[in-house]
């Protein structure tokens, strides 16, 4: 399967069923009262991290997503059914960052967890039916709510890899031969820089009750987490990682080995502070090739740690494999870093604001959109109580300050209005 760790797509949550004008039919009752039901609720749309995905590919090919709408009223005070909610299935370690029309991105939720889940965009509210108007004065109100429309959103997501150990290391030094020898990960290998394109998972079965998870990481160059190399794009798995693997090219010279730690260690550095303290082991590769074992006793002689490898003939494999899960079980779990949540600061502040865009007086405000979204403007009844709704908020008082006339134009969101 392609490796996919980023995806656009819109969802849209139902919209709220419409409320019912009807009345009692009953024998002996020949004049019943308002019997009109409410509409449903619109369904939402949640996300929820599944560990049966392990990458973002679905969303290449269907990028539009949305809930099913609540059912108008019915008669005899008979609600409407509520829309079914849309869960859509996302990989465990996806980042959700979410954008309103109009508005910036920010961050919703990071679904690092399997089971995990969050809604996206919240279903509408259902219109109240007519039984809901009739008061005193009004005893037969013929006029209902129209359902309330859902909420519709751009996404971006974002997919971390959770694996206990990640792999880095420069082009060619090895690292997709080591995750094939060492797992069932069946990585293209070839002798040319970037042969791996994409991150590559492996489990690693330590005995047959115990595994883990290694990733390959694709080749790091110098600048890579400025984008150099696509390494913008591979860092970010490095960082869910419980253990690291510096694995050099013992085919090289011993300069240009000291130089390519520096590379992997400058480069980690400089993507997230907090890498170089994760535990990590430099291993050389290729032992089985002429001087490599002369290369790794000079570096031994500055790192006494160094371990040496040959996955073509096994060689230190399996020490190494036993060494990584003693470390995975004694480090600690990672702190996940993700940016912090969009927070709304409640502070007092109009429930409207006006601005006059030349003859047109516009009224914005979530409260007086949604009760425009609600009103049927086609009934008398219902406009007269959508106009002293807004009378008493003071959009009426509001509009005479700034200068609003007889014949002027107002409008909110789609819908444009005579003002009088």
């Amino acid at each position: 399967m392609q490796f996919i760790d980023e995806a656009a797509i819109t969802v849209a949550a139902g919209n709220g069923g419409d409320g019912l004008v009807a009345w009692r039919r009953e024998k002996y009752i020949p004049k019943g009262g308002p019997a009109g039901g409410d509409g449903g609720h619109g369904g939402s749309v949640y996300l929820e991290a599944t560990p049966e995905l392990s990458t973002l590919v679905e969303f290449r090919y269907k990028r539009q997503f949305a809930a099913d709408s609540g059912k108008p009223g019915g008669t005899s005070n008979k609600s409407g059914r509520s829309g079914e909610d849309l869960v859509i299935p996302v990989p465990v370690g996806t980042l959700v960052y979410r954008r309103p029309e109009g508005e910036d991105e920010a961050f919703l939720s990071d679904l690092h967890e399997p089971g995990e889940r969050v809604m996206v965009a919240k279903g509408g509210r259902g219109g109240l039916g007519n039984q809901h108007f009739a008061t005193s004065t009004r005893q037969a109100p013929r006029f209902a709510e129209k359902g309330e429309p859902g909420e519709r959103f751009a996404l971006r997501l974002e997919l971390r890899l959770l694996a206990d150990c990640g792999i880095v290391g420069l082009p060619n030094a090895g690292k997709s031969t080591l995750l094939s020898v060492v797992s069932a990960a069946r990585p293209k290998i070839a002798d040319y820089p970037f042969t791996t394109l994409e991150p590559q998972l492996g489990v690693v079965r330590v005995s047959d009750e115990e595994s883990f998870v290694m990733v390959d990481v694709p080749g790091l160059i110098e600048g890579a987490h400025l984008g150099a190399g696509l390494g913008d794009q591979f860092l970010r798995h490095v960082e869910r990682t419980r253990v690291l693997i510096h694995l050099l090219d013992g085919a090289k010279p011993l300069d240009e080995l000291l130089h390519d730690k520096k590379i992997i260690e400058d480069e980690l550095a400089a993507w997230n502070p907090q890498l170089p303290n994760k535990p990590t082991m430099l291993v050389v590769s290729k032992l089985d090739l002429p001087d490599a074992q002369a290369r790794l006793e000079e570096l031994r002689a500055q790192f006494p740690g160094v371990r040496g490898i040959s996955s073509a003939t096994g060689f230190g494999v399996q020490d190494l494999v036993y060494a990584v899960w003693a470390s995975i079980q004694a480090a600690p779990i990672p702190e996940i870093v993700t940016p912090e949540p969009a927070r709304i600061h409640l502070r007092p502040s109009e429930p409207f604001t006006i601005q006059k865009q030349e003859d047109t007086f516009v009224i914005s405000g979530e409260r007086v959109e949604r009760l425009a979204a609600m009103t049927n403007f086609d009934s008398d009844e219902g406009l007269a109580r959508f106009e002293q709704i807004l009378a008493k908020m003071g959009v009426d008082k509001k509009l005479r300050e700034l200068g609003a006339t007889e014949g002027d134009t107002v409008r909110i969101g789609p819908y444009e209005f005579t003002y009088s």
